[in-house]
């Protein structure tokens, strides 16, 4: 018996992966967060799956519902939204399977903050402007940030922040990146990237705030932060470049095609 943890993406049934939907359809028991797991993508369960809804369950519910699956035989997926890498609660579901001896594989998924890219239409690194993305949240009732982890260690790089989880706090938040990034500095909040009600907000750190007075439901956006959000005139990437060698390009910029 084993657990298979899938990351289901960022909410759009066709974002899971192959890999996903087969060990979807390999599965008699299906455990899934009802609360944001699309449920078409329970459609690909066999139709005499077991479905646990999770949304109201302890950590402890679950741990015996994987156990009771074992004692039965019976391979497990457990759906998470997004990606299983960050953000996901997964840690302490893998440390409990560990001391019990439970077997369990990791299957990614979509993360939200590209399918947002993707919904924004654009690189969030551009040559010369931003060459890093930095992944963090604020402050939460959840748990506390770490203290190295604040907005301002983050800001000093003058990089893309994508901002998980904190768009309640928006005014916080650009009082807090003004002083790094500049009043100008490019914002885009991105909310239920991939759902059908998907809303693109844009601005600057300094028209954001009013821009998301729209919004009646602050729970499922992405903030993103950065000149490569509003930049035009960066230079063109060294990778296609005719004249730069490399491994499958010699220079001198030979047509490959003839």
């Amino acid at each position: 018996m084993t657990v298979h943890f899938i990351g289901a993406g960022p909410g759009a049934a066709d974002l899971i992966t192959l890999r996903a939907r087969d060990l979807l359809a390999s599965c008699p028991v299906c455990l899934y967060a009802g609360s944001i797991i699309p449920e078409p993508i329970l459609q690909h369960c066999p139709k005499d799956a077991r479905l646990v809804n999770t949304a109201g369950m302890a950590l402890d519910d679950i741990i015996e519902a994987f156990r009771q699956a074992e004692g039965q035989g019976q391979d497990v997926t457990r759906l998470h939204s997004g990606d299983l890498s960050i953000y996901s609660a997964l840690a302490e579901q893998l440390r409990r399977l560990r001391a019990e001896g439970i077997p369990y594989t990791l299957c990614p998924g979509v993360p939200a903050f590209a399918a947002a890219a993707a919904v924004l239409g654009q690189e969030l690194t551009l040559p010369e402007v931003a060459q890093s993305l930095v992944i963090t949240r604020t402050q939460g009732r959840a748990s506390a940030m770490p203290d190295k982890e604040s907005l301002e260690m983050f800001a000093q790089t003058g990089t893309t922040l994508a901002i998980h989880l904190s768009l309640h706090g928006i005014e916080k938040v650009v009082a807090r990146l003004r002083p790094f990034y500049g009043d100008c500095c490019p914002v885009a909040v991105v909310f239920r990237a991939s759902h059908t009600d998907e809303k693109i907000l844009r601005g600057s750190l300094t028209t954001i705030v009013a821009a998301v007075e729209v919004l009646t439901e602050k729970r499922s956006a992405l903030i993103f932060v950065g000149p490569a959000l509003g930049e035009t005139g960066f230079r063109d990437s060294a990778l296609y470049d005719a004249t730069h060698q490399r491994m499958f390009r010699p220079s001198g910029g030979e047509n490959v095609w003839t």
